[in-house]
């Protein structure tokens, strides 16, 4: 009886020994949201295939939205708890579906702009009001379409200066290729699907046209409020991935192809790799930096609160929610102050 009992406490230490990612422990399942073949959602994936979900006690179970406007209206349903999505949409959640941000995805201000047919474009750029009275496809309530009016007012036009068509980004594709309208908003990387199907070319980005489109990583309020930690490890399995990326480019863009291809997405590799150079991420120390409002206003408020006034300004919401309300860096700093999450976060 002495030596089973020494042999068990003997294996009981040796478990006791073994690394976090290494023992068995019992899975929560948790929502999460996202959209098919973007930049922003691979880390997702690649947390799967290194199994980190597993490291810190998640099992993802995953839904995808073709754009952001339905994604947060699933959110009323309780269809996900946790998620990422375009800045924009995420304002709109906020007001309507009490969604909070905790965190940014990526600067996504060059992958969301309006593309023009080849021939068209520098008669376009020359003579903007050129396109008055003719039609603008684009995605309403979303990122692509904030960038879309930011290049209409750049030009010197407004929304009612041109017939603005709602298709969602594939519709866009289709009939852009098919002919239909002068110009197409759209986001990454259906702007490389534009370039090689049709020979499209990109005329304005968020970027060119000085505002700032980031991506933001989601929760419903009900949820954080009630599952506070799994909502920190939902945050470091992304911050992790967004390390690794950082550290291995070559297999970041081997993945990223995996990644795309599962949802019909075909694309050279100087896509992909354009893809991870005009798209800035964030690790937790920068995260923490953007959230930061320790001398007022924080980035991430200058950011949102333009969105707001985005939503504004095109009828969706009378008034756009102060960013106070709903973005909060409360579980990036639950990772920040957690030894082991933030060593896994930081990939260490």
């Amino acid at each position: 009886m002495l030596k089973r009992t020494m042999i068990f406490g003997s294996i009981l230490a040796f478990v006791a020994a073994l690394p976090a990612g290494l023992k068995a422990q019992q899975l929560t399942s948790i929502g999460v949201s996202y959209q098919p073949a973007v930049y922003w959602a691979l880390p997702y994936y690649l947390a799967s295939e290194k199994g980190w979900w597993k490291e810190v006690g998640l099992d993802p179970q995953f839904s995808t939205f073709p754009s952001g406007a339905p994604q947060m209206a699933a959110a009323a349903s309780k269809s996900w708890d946790v998620g990422g999505a375009g800045s924009a949409p995420a304002t709109l959640g906020a007001q309507r579906f009490d969604i909070l941000t905790i965190g940014i995805t990526n600067d996504e201000s060059v992958g969301n702009a309006l593309m023009a047919r080849k021939n068209e474009a520098d008669g376009i750029k020359n003579n903007p009001a050129s396109l008055k009275g003719k039609q603008l496809l684009l995605t309403t309530n979303s990122t692509g379409e904030y960038a879309a009016l930011a290049c209409l007012a750049k030009w010197g036009l407004g929304a009612k200066d041109m017939q603005l068509v709602n298709l969602n980004q594939q519709e866009i594709i289709s009939a852009f290729a098919t002919g239909t309208g002068a110009l197409a908003g759209v986001w990454a990387p259906n702007i490389y699907t534009l370039e090689e199907r049709t020979g499209a070319q990109l005329i304005c980005s968020g970027k060119e046209a000085a505002v700032t489109i980031p991506g933001a990583l989601l929760v419903r309020r009900t949820y954080a409020e009630q599952n506070p930690e799994k909502v920190a490890a939902y945050l470091a399995v992304y911050l992790r991935a967004i390390v690794w990326e950082k550290a291995h480019r070559d297999e970041t863009i081997k993945l990223m192809n995996e990644f795309y291809r599962k949802t019909g997405v075909m694309l050279p590799e100087k896509y992909l790799a354009r893809e991870i150079d005009t798209r800035p991420t964030f690790t937790l120390p920068e995260q923490l930096k953007l959230f930061d409002r320790s001398g007022g206003t924080a980035e991430v408020d200058t950011w949102f609160s333009k969105l707001g006034e985005y939503l504004k300004s095109t009828g969706t919401l009378q008034e756009g929610p102060d960013p106070r309300s709903f973005a909060t860096d409360a579980y990036l700093k639950r990772v920040a102050n957690d030894a082991k999450l933030k060593d896994f976060a930081e990939g260490k």
